[in-house]
């Protein structure tokens, strides 16, 4: 089984390829440039190293969001092309569910923060000691808000992602319980999680079609609720 992942919804751009339980090729790159310039030369350039076609992946995961809405509609938009060309299936990964999975047999409970702005995140909580498991499903939240949720639950907590520089500050002062923060390797999204959570869904039957998929922005734009006059 061979599975495309397709990582977009932050700065980050990561593409992907899991082969029987093997990254086999993982090519990442955080760095100011658009979506749209990146991720169809990093898959065409991935598959030649590799010396595969693209016809011989059997799905393609995209993170799904949430996430850069503009980055969330690229890779979406990517995925969908390639799986109609290919005439694959795709497999919806929740952004956070999949930074999450980077952090294979942590014994905390582990809090992927997103920023989302003006003190909210995009998070959710998980465990993965011996199996994957979402205490928490994927949300935006206040960060205050969070910090006392976790603080209630008592446990030692792992964060990462791009909401930590922004947050840190917040994090020491608010929360009481015992806390890290992931190392550089695994603290930002990585299509390599991506597609090995999307083996895992592809296995249990979770595809959907390239018609069917869309990305989860979990929130308006604000664009959308600056029109319809809605507090930013």
């Amino acid at each position: 089984m061979r599975i495309l992942g397709i990582e977009s919804s932050s700065l980050v751009a990561s593409v992907a390829v899991v082969t029987d339980d093997i990254l086999t090729a993982e090519y990442t790159v955080n760095f100011k440039k658009t979506h749209s310039q990146t991720l169809l030369p990093m898959i065409d350039e991935m598959m030649k190293l590799l010396e595969i076609e693209p016809e011989t992946v059997d799905g393609i995961a995209v993170s799904g969001g949430p996430g850069s809405f503009t980055g969330l509609r690229i890779g979406s938009a990517t995925a969908k092309g390639l799986g109609l060309a290919l005439g694959k299936p795709l497999i919806h990964v929740p952004t956070v569910d999949a930074m999450a999975y980077n952090l294979y047999g942590s014994a905390a409970l582990i809090c992927p923060i997103m920023d989302a702005r003006r003190n909210q995140v995009y998070t959710g909580l998980y465990r993965f000691e011996t199996q994957f498991e979402i205490v928490k499903e994927q949300c935006p939240m206040d960060m205050g808000a969070l910090a006392e949720e976790l603080n209630g639950r008592g446990e030692r907590v792992i964060f990462l992602g791009d909401g930590v520089p922004v947050y840190r500050e917040q994090i020491v002062k608010l929360l009481t319980v015992p806390f890290d923060f992931a190392p550089p390797h695994m603290n930002r999204q990585r299509a390599g999680a991506v597609a090995a959570l999307g083996a895992v869904y592809y296995q249990e039957g979770k595809t959907e079609t390239a018609a069917e998929h869309g990305p989860d922005y979990l929130r308006k734009s604000q664009a959308e609720r600056e029109r319809l006059g809605e507090s930013l």
